[in-house]
């Protein structure tokens, strides 16, 4: 038994004090498990007969995210030695150096033990061989029992928590890196959710809100469809798994949202994630789309394997510029355009979580994809009791509206999408806080949304 390592009080956090102790026990667990395999692998004289007799510490009592993510997925011991040793090269690289070991009678490292040197890296990087030479050594049949933990069977790869991806296309199957993606490291590491940064190679950006559910204002009818969702979101595993209705039933959810500019289309998509703790992702359409063949299914396969992985929220808005109705195909480009489209509809229809699109007029959709919704939900402009709900929540209550203002009369009057209105808010309580006023006027209330209604192009009487 390894005996457990014990740091030495210093002035980082408990929580990173834990962490550091149950990666420093995992460490030493492992370097035992490589000393011992090459023993065996070179029949040299040890105590033992396996490295399986080398039982690993006992994270139990520790509670971090390395720890609990051992434990919610009832790790074997063999995918403990896989988790372990993938995080090596971020944490501890010099471990694997005995594995750089040369075999003199050939002049060149030991193929058994696999392993990559990279660019920018100075230690041995280990490939899926590594981790099959530390599991079964040169035994074949528990090489082949072991080759699921490699495939997208295998917990890490089904996850996306190691990229299987060969360097070449013709390398064998175990020639690929055997490393934790970097998004996972600050998880294991911090506990910390991924998130993905928007670049023009992943042309999507995370989205939230900071309001509450209780803060939305829709239709009876509107919120009636969005509680679906919600309830697809908290039960849709147990009606595919549970349920046994996979069979039966597409995966997922999709959902169409439509309506004029400023009804909260992208905000109730970030309200959706917030509320049942799940990221959600906004695709930017106008970078989707490259004007170089193959770069557009490349990038959206790249968002769709991460949402996959990480279970998140998919939103598409101003879709109608991506779903409208089909091109005639007059030229190779549109040819092209269309089969990006079918690509982009079958990923989507595939795709395992909730997708939302969203588009101005439910019109512009094409009918061929419309079908395939489970839920087409219209976001109408605010009535008269909505706009009121809106105005009576929207001003701060530091610098409220004038008591004297009649918000009835303002609703009845005026009609606002809820965007427009907190634009309105926003220049109102800038120009009270500039004048140092301690309440909006109804005179600066109204200046504020006669402006708005007239950069909308909407005139006045």
């Amino acid at each position: 038994m390894i005996p457990e390592i014990r740091l030495e009080k210093t002035d980082i956090s408990s929580k990173m004090q834990q962490t550091a102790t149950v990666l420093e026990n995992e460490l030493a667990w492992l370097q035992e498990l490589i000393n011992l395999r090459i023993a065996l692998y070179f029949k040299h004289e040890t105590e033992y007969t396996s490295i399986y007799d080398i039982f690993p510490p006992d994270l139990s009592i520790y509670d971090t995210p390395y720890s609990k993510f051992i434990q919610e997925n009832k790790l074997s011991i063999q995918e403990r030695i896989l988790l372990i040793l993938a995080l090596v090269p971020h944490i501890q690289p010099s471990l694997l150096d005995i594995l750089s070991t040369k075999n003199k009678d050939y002049d060149r490292r030991f193929s058994e033990f696999g392993g990559v040197f990279l660019e920018y890296h100075q230690g041995l990087v280990p490939t899926a061989e590594t981790a099959m030479f530390i599991l079964a050594g040169d035994n074949l049949q528990k090489r082949l029992a072991y080759q699921t933990f490699f495939t997208t069977q295998g917990l890490f790869v089904q996850k996306g928590i190691i990229q299987a991806t060969s360097q070449k296309k013709e390398a064998p199957l175990l020639s690929f890196i055997w490393m934790i993606a970097n998004e996972y490291i600050e998880y294991f590491i911090k506990g910390t959710p991924y998130q993905v940064a928007y670049s023009p190679d992943f042309p999507a950006q995370k989205i939230e809100t900071k309001l509450s559910w209780e803060d939305l204002i829709v239709s009876k009818s509107t919120g009636v469809g969005l509680q679906e969702i919600r309830d697809w979101l908290t039960h849709g595993t147990t009606i595919l798994e549970s349920l046994q209705l996979g069979k039966r039933l597409k995966p997922g959810y999709k959902s169409l949202f439509y309506g004029a500019p400023g009804t909260g289309k992208s905000m109730t998509a970030a309200l959706l994630g917030k509320t049942t703790g799940k990221q959600v992702y906004k695709i930017d359409l106008s970078m989707t789309v490259s004007k170089y063949i193959g770069e557009t299914e490349k990038n959206l396969a790249k968002v769709f394997d991460q949402a996959q992985h990480h279970d998140w929220i998919l939103f598409f808005d101003e879709a109608d510029s991506l779903f409208g109705k089909r091109t005639q195909v007059n030229s190779a480009n549109d040819r092209y355009g269309n089969q990006e489209i079918g690509y982009l509809l079958q990923r989507i229809e595939d795709f395992p979580g909730v997708v939302i699109l969203a588009s101005n007029l439910k019109d512009n959709i094409d009918e061929a994809f419309t079908r395939r919704f489970q839920s087409m939900i219209e976001f109408r402009m605010p009535g008269v009791e909505e706009r009121h709900g809106l105005w009576k929540q929207s001003f701060a209550a530091a610098l409220p509206l004038d008591s004297t203002i009649d918000l009835w009369q303002i609703a009845e009057r005026y009609e606002l999408s809820g965007g427009l209105m907190m634009n309105v808010v926003r220049k109102c309580t800038l120009e009270a806080i500039t004048k140092q006023q301690n309440s909006i006027s109804q005179s600066s209330l109204e200046n504020a949304i006669r402006q708005e209604l007239q950069k909308e192009g909407i005139l006045l009487s």
